[in-house]
C-alpha cells in the first residue's frame, strides 16, 4: 500500500489514514486483481482484518443468543460476509498468481520477497513435487538434451518453458479528480513514440 511518502500531499495522507481496514483490503484486493504480477502481500493488513472478521463473528453469535432485533443480528452478518469475501477472494487471486507463475516467482528473488510464509512454504512444496512428478512421469522418458522442465533443449540458455506474467499490458486507472494531460512514455529521443 502507499505509505506517507508515496502520498502526494498530506490530505491524501490523511485520506489514507482515515480509511477503515475493509476499505483497505478491497484496495489492496483490487490492485492485486489487476496486476499482472503478484504484489507485495499485505500482511499488516490481513492480520487486522482476520483479528476483526473473529470480533465480528462473535458479536453477531452474541446478538443472536441474547435474541438482539434480527434486522441488526441480519447487517451484521451481511458486512461480515462481505469482509470474509474480500479476505478469501484477495487470497484466491494470490494463490491462482502463484500456481501460474510458481516457476517464475520461485527463481525471482524479489518476486519471492513479496510472498507471506505460508505462500513461500506452499510454492515451494509445488515447485518441488510438480518438477519430480514431471521427471518421474515424463522427463525421464526423454533424450537427455529434453530433460529440462525449464528449457525446451539443453542447448538453449533461455528458460522459455517458464510462464510469466506479461508486463507489457495495459492497465486500467482511475484518479479521483482531474489530472490534465500525462504523457506516459517517451521514446529515446525524448518524443512521444505515439503508443
Amino acid at each position: 500500500m502507499a505509505s506517507a511518502s508515496d502520498l502526494g500531499s498530506t490530505d491524501d495522507y490523511e485520506a489514507l489514514m482515515s480509511m477503515t481496514d475493509v476499505e483497505l483490503l478491497k484496495s489492496a484486493w483490487r490492485q492485486e486483481k489487476a496486476a499482472p504480477e503478484i504484489l507485495q502481500f499485505e500482511s499488516r493488513l490481513i492480520k487486522r482484518v482476520r483479528e476483526q472478521i473473529q470480533l465480528m463473528e462473535e458479536t453477531v453469535e452474541e446478538f443472536t443468543e441474547s435474541g438482539f432485533d434480527p434486522l441488526t443480528v441480519s447487517l451484521y452478518q451481511m458486512d461480515l460476509d462481505r469482509t470474509q469475501f474480500l479476505l478469501r477472494s484477495y487470497l484466491r487471486i494470490r494463490l491462482q498468481k502463484i500456481e501460474k507463475y510458481m516457476f517464475h516467482i520461485f527463481a525471482t528473488a524479489e518476486l519471492l520477497t513479496r510472498l507471506s510464509k505460508e505462500e513461500k512454504w506452499f510454492i515451494e512444496r509445488c515447485c518441488v513435487d510438480l518438477q519430480t512428478h514431471l521427471e518421474k512421469s515424463v522427463l525421464s522418458q526423454l533424450p537427455y538434451t529434453y530433460q529440462s522442465i525449464f528449457q525446451q533443449s539443453v542447448i538453449n540458455d533461455e528458460t522459455d518453458m517458464v510462464a510469466k506474467p506479461q508486463l507489457d499490458t495495459f492497465i486500467v486507472c482511475k484518479t479521483k479528480y482531474y489530472l490534465g494531460h500525462i504523457q506516459l512514455e517517451d521514446n529515446a529521443d525524448g518524443e512521444p513514440d505515439g503508443r
